[in-house]
């Protein structure tokens, strides 16, 4: 178990070093992000009610679609050369996919943070009640779609159209993470409990890992 921390926290420093140096999330994901939030309520000049309504579903969407580039990221400048040098290091399939989807958790949930405030601002000015829960939905959302997208991208690794069908593989497995974040959104609008969709969350967020950690080494295998 310890090395399989280890080696996770080195591939987690590794990304996020990467990602530091690249910038690409602070420097183009998010203000694309917070663009699209912005443009919305102007695309369909709708009332304020209807705007408060659907504002949950439009955040959660935006989140998936540019949430699959963030995690796409870092698999994508990945090498085959730089996964050699990590197994020789010693360092496990197992892993590998761990650390990836850690790093990718940390930016996707820097990037739900940032845009957190710009959804509040357009859609519900007056503030969401029990926002301190806002925090435990965003990191399992994140978690989620950072698992999935670590699996999509080492699947389609090596394929020409591998920009296209990483997101086509994530978008539909990530829609009951979706359903739940938007439904325990709004039912903290509403101040309904909301424990049984957050114990979805952590259960699918459980069972994506996993399944990841499981086939993680036989994925590497058939990339060799």
């Amino acid at each position: 178990m310890s090395g399989l921390l280890r080696g996770a926290g080195t591939v987690i420093r590794k990304d996020l070093l990467a990602e530091g140096r690249a910038g690409e999330v602070l420097r183009v994901t998010i203000p694309f992000g917070a663009l699209a939030l912005l443009l919305f309520p102007l695309s369909i000049n709708t009332n304020f009610a209807v705007l408060r309504q659907i504002g949950p579903g439009i955040y959660w969407a935006i989140v998936l679609l540019f949430g699959i580039l963030v995690t796409l990221r870092a698999t994508a400048a990945d090498s085959p050369q730089c996964r050699d040098l990590l197994l020789l290091s010693g360092v496990q399939p197992a892993s590998i996919f761990l650390g990836r989807t850690a790093a990718g958790s940390v930016l996707l949930l820097l990037f739900e943070l940032v845009l957190a405030p710009v959804m509040v601002v357009f859609y519900s000015p007056d503030g969401i009640a029990g926002w301190p829960w806002l925090f435990v939905l965003a990191a399992l959302v994140a978690v989620g779609l950072s698992t999935l997208g670590t699996l999509a991208a080492t699947l389609s690794i090596g394929l020409r159209t591998r920009s296209a069908i990483a997101p086509l593989l994530v978008a539909p497995l990530a829609a009951p993470i979706l359903l739940a974040a938007t439904e325990t959104t709004d039912l903290l609008g509403s101040g309904q409990g909301i424990i049984r969709w957050i114990l979805l969350l952590v259960a699918m967020d459980l069972a994506l890992i996993i399944a990841g950690m499981l086939v993680a080494g036989s994925l590497e295998e058939s990339m060799q």
